[in-house]
């Protein structure tokens, strides 16, 4: 049972909370490839790549499946992380707004203002 998705999502918890990104990164793309049509490997994937400073590799798991998950608020959210982090700060807010449209202004707001990858974005979340 050690590769069922169930088991692989409580092996992604034990190295995440241990810190370690690769081990959580391979088990995060295993689960992407075993169940494509759940959220949760592809969003945890990506955020390993980006704890590993991997952010555009991150960049490139998440993109492509956006549109197949478009009430996925994480994945909104994380986008705007990694283009921030990438410098493109217009797609950063593009991706927050569409977040906030799915999760709700409030919680995406204080979420957003205390997260460092979106900091260059601070002065303009208060507007939203």
């Amino acid at each position: 049972m050690r590769g069922h998705p169930d088991v692989l999502a409580i092996r992604y918890q034990i190295y995440s909370t241990a810190r370690k990104w690769e081990m959580a990164a391979e088990v995060a793309r295993a689960i992407s490839t075993i169940v494509p049509d759940d959220s949760f490997g592809w969003i945890y994937w990506a955020f390993s790549l980006h704890e590993l400073k991997r952010t555009k590799e991150a960049w490139n798991v998440l993109i492509p499946v956006a549109d197949k998950f478009p009430q996925e608020s994480t994945i909104s959210y994380n986008l705007a992380c990694y283009a921030c982090q990438l410098g493109n700060l217009k797609d950063g807010m593009k991706w927050l707004e569409k977040a906030v449209d799915l999760a709700g202004k409030k919680d995406i707001r204080m979420m957003a203002l205390d997260d460092p990858d979106l900091e260059p974005l601070w002065a303009e979340i208060g507007d939203l």
